[in-house]
């Protein structure tokens, strides 16, 4: 059985929109879960009428609880991930699904058709480096299978794997980082993650409900913190941990002479967080298998 689960949160005109293309483009023995994070919208009441598994949160929880709650409930051990602003091709599954033939796949990622600005962005592998104490990712080209990491908002994923690395990292809530963790960890691990170009969906991130919901300052500020998640969770390598400590004197003149307020935010925001970092670093280390610079010698920018 393959399980799709569905975050959503105020998305009633996405999934009304979606939802019917997600069915389109399911074959077999399938499930659909959508698990509402709180709406206040109509979406509740749409998705009862709907052939789903929903699950309601009392209150707004964020990205990776909800996705979590989705995946924990799910009878599927291939778990794929959608937006509510996403809609999948007819035949989307059908490039995914043989690769997971090889028990060490841990995801796989689609082909992101992104419609920006008038435009259409073709993207879904990534790529990056770190550099002065930071990850920093950007858009890979679409003509490898080689990826950094598998966007929770299109990906299929390995359940046994996924309950192994303990999901999502739940300190990202309420968005962004948590997917780009989850791989990293991942591959750390020991396992792969992989870009299928001919899995296609289309996503509308201009209609997404983040930036509907939050000013950009907030949205920025979030983005800050979880870099600093990230890097405080994640860097084990020597050389990393140092590069961090001794570029951030150069980080934090950069901001104050751009008058970057979001920045000092999103440190502030992470340092009050540090005991649980360390906890969940310290967690999930016990699976670590290489080294960050093994891992990020595949995926050079």
């Amino acid at each position: 059985m393959i399980s799709i689960v569905i975050p959503n949160y105020n998305g009633e005109f996405l999934l009304k929109k979606n939802l019917p293309k997600v069915f389109e483009a399911l074959k077999g023995l399938f499930e659909v879960i959508v698990v509402d994070d709180g709406s206040k919208d109509g979406s509740v009441v749409f998705l009862k009428k709907q052939k789903v598994k929903l699950i309601q949160n009392q209150r707004n929880m964020g990205f990776s609880s909800t996705v979590n709650k989705g995946v924990k409930e799910a009878r599927g051990e291939i778990i794929v991930l959608l937006n509510t602003d996403v809609s999948p091709q007819k035949n989307f599954l059908d490039f995914v699904l043989p690769h997971f033939k090889d028990p060490n796949i841990f995801a796989v990622g689609c082909l992101d058709r992104s419609f920006e600005k008038g435009k259409i962005v073709e993207r879904g592998r990534a790529v990056g480096k770190w550099s002065r104490g930071f990850l920093v990712h950007s858009r890979g080209e679409v003509d490898k299978s080689d990826t950094l990491w598998v966007s929770g908002g299109s990906g299929a994923f390995r359940k046994s794997i996924w309950e192994k690395l303990g999901g999502l990292n739940e300190l990202y809530n309420p968005f962004y980082w948590e997917d780009i963790d989850l791989s990293y960890r991942a591959q750390k691990s020991g396992y792969k993650v992989l870009f299928e170009r001919k899995s296609i969906v289309d996503h509308r991130h201009e209609e997404g409900v983040i930036r509907k919901t939050y000013s950009d300052f907030k949205i920025k500020s979030i983005a800050y913190r979880n870099q600093f998640i990230f890097v405080w969770e994640n860097a084990t390598d020597l050389s990393l941990q140092l590069s961090h400590v001794l570029f951030l004197p150069y980080h934090f003149v950069k901001a104050l002479i751009s008058r970057d307020l979001a920045f000092f935010l999103g440190f502030m925001y992470a340092f009050v967080l540090l005991p649980k970092i360390i906890q969940s670093s310290l967690k999930y280390q016990k699976h670590f298998v290489k080294s960050d610079k093994v891992v990020m010698n595949l995926f050079k920018v």
